[in-house]
């Protein structure tokens, strides 16, 4: 089922009471089993719109609807994988995969079967009896994928899951990612800040403006997996979104100078 997002806003209070825009007329509309990428200077909104999507957060206007069905708070159709893992350090690799099961009353023999077949899935079936503290970092995060798989969320949202990786890992865990949605078919937004990520995984590219955000762009990346980092059409888009990147932090930098000029004349 599609993802629809139906004009978005958002704004939070400030001092004395002022209300600051963070997401403005923001609508686009996910297909089921697709992989989408949204983008967009730092602090524009991203992370708020992936708490909107997954209804932590309530918009000041405008729907979430997942197929016919408004999201109004968090559901079991919708899983969140966070930029830092959230493992219990207490608990095995497989038994933090059981967790969102055992909480929901799955009986104990079923989730097993089903938290065994989830680290399959990310190629983790030998490290279930490990603890958070014996695993790497890249492994840390197959673990989150595999604790949102297992409940079988409809859409996956991904919050810059790989930012504090180093490069070697985060491209193995971008491959990693690929493989897992191209078994599972699960639909994903997935939030970065890096261009060649977004390039290299996502079906679609939404380009946010700068705060309040808007959609600037929407690039379809019309290249089969696997791609070549490196080719010619991925470094084409690659450009092409440094390029939308670079006028927003200059507009932004002009409007914050034109703010410094006035504060300074007022102290004159």
């Amino acid at each position: 089922m599609d993802l629809k997002i139906i004009d978005l806003h958002k704004a939070f209070s400030a001092s004395e009471g002022e209300r600051i825009d963070t997401i403005m007329n923001v609508s686009f509309t996910v297909g089921e089993g697709k992989f989408v990428c949204v983008i967009g200077p730092s602090g524009c909104g991203k992370t708020t719109l992936l708490r909107m999507i997954s209804g932590l957060e309530r918009p000041d206007r405008g729907k979430i609807l997942l197929g016919m069905k408004e999201i109004t708070e968090p559901v079991r159709e919708i899983g969140y994988i966070f930029q830092e893992p959230t493992l219990l350090p207490w608990r095995t690799v497989i038994r933090n995969v059981e967790f969102g099961l055992e909480i929901t009353g799955v009986p104990k023999e079923q989730r097993r079967q089903k938290a065994l077949a989830a680290l399959e899935l990310v190629e983790l079936q030998d490290f279930g009896d490990f603890y958070p503290k014996e695993i790497s970092g890249g492994m840390k995060q197959k673990v989150a994928m595999a604790m949102a798989l297992v409940v079988e969320p409809k859409v996956l949202l991904m919050d810059e899951p790989f930012v504090s990786l180093d490069c070697q890992t985060r491209n193995y865990m971008q491959t990693a990612l690929l493989q897992v949605w191209e078994k599972t078919k699960k639909t994903v937004i997935f939030v970065t800040h890096n261009v060649e990520e977004a390039v290299f995984l996502g079906d679609e590219i939404i380009c946010f403006t700068s705060r309040p955000a808007e959609i600037g762009k929407v690039l379809a990346v019309d290249i089969p997996h696997p791609r070549d980092r490196t080719s010619p059409e991925l470094n084409s888009i690659r450009k092409e979104i440094l390029l939308f990147l670079a006028k927003e932090r200059e507009k932004t930098r002009n409007v914050n100078g034109m703010f410094t000029h006035v504060h300074n004349l007022s102290e004159v």
